[in-house]
């Protein structure tokens, strides 16, 4: 499965009221009318019980640079060193991210070792033009731009 390149999101929450958050690469748009997007976490996330239905989460789409957050929310303890977090509809969105994506849960559906977290869409906020921040072959990777004419390969340059 590490072969299929994916952009990297931290999906943020409240917990307790207080900003919370994982990353995440198994994310999806599911339908445009509603517009539903969808979550996949391991039944055994530090996080997957907490974000049930009626739950309002944000997708925070990453950028190129935010390979240090990524790797944060992605510990099983993520440290309480405060973070510089901007909110709308009372979600926590993680500045510097591409876009955010604002939705409340209304299905959860346990699937092998994941539950799936179903949200409808509230909101859907562009934020930066930056390139996005790309994770294949477990190493996070940058697109590269490629001149008229020019052999692309794989577009694909790692760090």
């Amino acid at each position: 499965m590490g072969h299929f390149a994916t952009g990297v999101a931290i999906v943020t929450f409240l917990r307790d009221q207080k900003p919370a958050g994982i990353t995440v690469n198994s994310f999806l748009p599911v339908s445009i009318d509603p517009p539903l997007v969808l979550v996949s976490l391991r039944r055994e996330s530090r996080v997957t019980r907490q974000l049930g239905v009626g739950v309002r989460y944000a997708v925070n789409v990453l950028a190129e640079g935010q390979q240090a957050l990524s790797a944060r929310f992605s510990r099983s303890h993520v440290d309480d060193d405060p973070l510089d977090f901007e909110f709308s509809a009372g979600t926590p969105l993680l500045r510097g991210s591409l876009a955010h994506i604002v939705g409340r849960v209304v299905d959860v559906h346990a699937v092998g070792d994941h539950f799936l977290h179903i949200a409808e869409v509230e909101q859907l906020i562009q934020a930066t033009e930056a390139r996005p921040l790309i994770f294949h072959a477990g190493a996070y990777k940058r697109v590269r731009a490629h001149e008229p004419g020019e052999n692309p390969g794989d577009g694909l340059d790692g760090w």
